[in-house]
């Protein structure tokens, strides 16, 4: 069957495949976050990628793809790119004088306006330091600086530091 024949299939076929194309781009994903919250509610666990109140971060590594019995080895395309990232951070590494963890934040915050830049970059200090506040704090204290922790975690997620 020749769709050039049939002018009526033909359209239906190209407005078909053009819908498919644009619901396909409008449906794009957050990026991934490797930050994991532990969130215990009422004798509930729960895990999220978006910080809660008293919420305990737990340290996820994802898998780097899968090694089958017969020698080979299949990894997906992120898996690909994040390793490119590292080979190229290494390498750079002399001129640069960054990580490969380093080089995948300032590959990340690229296209982020140069005021969220700067908030990230003060998040990135404050952090740290209120979570060692929270391990150091007992009773009433340790409220408020869990308080002030969801309030800088949520921030940085808002971001998308």
């Amino acid at each position: 069957m020749n769709p050039l024949m049939y002018p009526k299939t033909w359209t239906n076929w190209a407005v078909t495949l053009v819908l498919a194309a644009s619901s396909a781009s409008a449906q794009t994903l957050p990026p991934t976050s490797r930050t994991v919250y532990k969130c215990e509610e009422s004798n509930k666990v729960r895990y999220s990628d978006a910080p809660c109140l008293g919420a305990k971060k737990v340290d996820v590594e994802p898998t780097r793809g899968l090694n089958k019995s017969t020698g080979r080895e299949r990894t997906g395309h992120d898996v690909q790119r994040e390793r490119h990232n590292e080979l190229m951070a290494d390498a750079m590494r002399p001129l640069l004088n960054e990580t490969p963890e380093q080089r995948a934040v300032r590959h990340k915050r690229f296209k982020l306006e140069p005021s969220t830049k700067t908030e990230c970059a003060r998040l990135d200090a404050q952090i740290p330091r209120l979570e060692a506040e929270e391990r150091a704090a007992k009773d009433e204290p340790l409220k408020q600086v869990q308080q002030a922790l969801l309030t800088s975690r949520t921030r940085f997620h808002q971001l998308r530091c």
